[in-house]
């Protein structure tokens, strides 16, 4: 089923196009108008101001915590009368060092609090906290895509194997624009949607 948008288009691959087209050129957007600058660093309304200034332009939801339970392959989300609470407990865990930072990611990604591009947003959310607490960055093209959607479907039960992966992809080339539309490239090529190169749009 096609997810409802605000241009009601109603083809399953032609929203999926659309969707790449629009929110690229919006993490594009972030990056080069500075608006990145000012996100609120590691809590929920961060990622849920990056979350809605991608997809904003294409679905209502944008930015809003999900109202329906949502399950990728046999692994639920966070249920939904726990969200808020779970989302709440996030939000004050330590993110001083890596592996706190690391945590905090594997938490809000199993809450994943939004209907769709939960992944996305949340690359973005997690780099911006390297960035800020360790001065460091992930470069994405380091870190292979069977690789990393494993580590993270293991990293539920033990967050070892993810920890090791994002951390041989650290550089402090924390503010080079090209590694940023890089990045953004490789996040959406691990949830398959690779149409489109961010620097072209």
């Amino acid at each position: 089923m096609t997810l409802l948008n605000k241009l009601n288009i109603t083809n399953q691959v032609e929203l999926a196009k659309t969707e790449e087209k629009i929110s690229k050129r919006k993490a594009r957007q972030l990056f080069d108008s500075g608006d990145i600058r000012h996100i609120e660093v590691g809590t929920f309304k961060g990622l849920a101001f990056i979350h809605h200034y991608l997809f904003g332009d294409l679905y209502e939801f944008a930015g809003k915590i999900r109202d329906v339970n949502i399950a990728k392959g046999d692994f639920r989300f966070a249920p939904l009368m726990y969200l808020e609470q779970s989302l709440k407990h996030i939000d004050t865990m330590s993110q001083g060092n890596f592996n706190q930072i690391i945590e905090k990611y594997v938490e809000m990604n199993v809450a994943h609090p939004f209907r769709e591009g939960n992944g996305r947003a949340t690359r973005i959310w997690l780099d911006l906290i390297l960035k800020h607490e360790i001065r460091q960055v992930v470069d994405w093209n380091l870190v292979d895509k069977e690789d990393y959607l494993s580590a993270m479907q293991r990293s539920v039960v033990k967050d070892l194997e993810i920890k090791a992966l994002l951390k041989q992809a650290l550089t402090n080339r924390i503010d080079d624009r090209a590694l940023f539309m890089k990045g953004i490239d490789v996040s959406y090529f691990y949830e398959n949607y690779s149409e489109f190169k961010t620097e072209d749009l």
